[in-house]
């Protein structure tokens, strides 16, 4: 296998994981940099952006990365990858990468003018399959700003706009039932009497 084929079938297992962790919610979000680590300053927000190195150190954290993208890569499927991995560099040894899904291709825009450019991307870290990266899902990211908000699928189950349904069950918001309710009926306080 060419090392060319060999990085798109790695990246390609990678995009599989990747698309699985945006569906499971992130249990530990920061954001910032640790003082230990040094940083050049975003260009855009003067935030501390971070290598690739330290990036795949510290998974879980909303922070600005800085890369240079060898190449740029599509897969049949229409996902899209940004290579920060030399050539020269053996597969099993990049541990870093940054994905954009088909579905946020108008989001994202053309990502081939980054090639042989210098970037800094913002987003959270995510592992996947032995390699770390951060999925492009907004063109802001490019310039500080955040990833695309996705809604938990939990908390939507059975929603329309047009419904008078809650989009959310909770026990405390009922009218009914042996608990207290946050807006019962039958409690009821009498006002005091206004003077005229």
């Amino acid at each position: 296998m060419a090392p060319c084929q060999g990085r798109r079938f790695v990246l390609s297992i990678a995009a599989a994981g990747i698309a699985t962790a945006l569906l499971m919610p992130i249990t530990r979000a920061q954001t910032g940099v640790s003082e230990a680590q040094p940083a050049a300053p975003s260009k855009h927000t003067g935030h501390p952006c971070v290598s690739v190195a330290e990036a795949a150190k510290d998974p879980n954290r909303d922070i600005c990365v800085s890369a240079h993208v060898f190449a740029v890569v599509e897969l049949a499927d229409g996902t899209r990858f940004l290579d920060v991995c030399p050539a020269d560099q053996p597969d099993d040894q990049c541990r870093f990468t940054f994905v954009s899904l088909r579905a946020n291709r108008e989001d994202v825009g053309d990502l081939r003018k980054y090639r042989d450019q210098e970037v800094q991307i913002r987003g959270i870290v995510r592992s996947t399959h032995g390699r770390m990266g951060i999925v492009i899902s907004h063109l802001r990211q490019f310039s500080g700003g955040p990833e695309k908000f996705k809604p938990n699928p939990r908390l939507l189950r059975d929603f329309n706009g047009q419904s008078d349904k809650m989009p959310v069950r909770d026990p405390n918001l009922a009218s009914s039932g042996h608990t207290r309710s946050f807006m019962n009926s039958a409690d009821k306080e009498e006002l005091p009497a206004q003077k005229h």
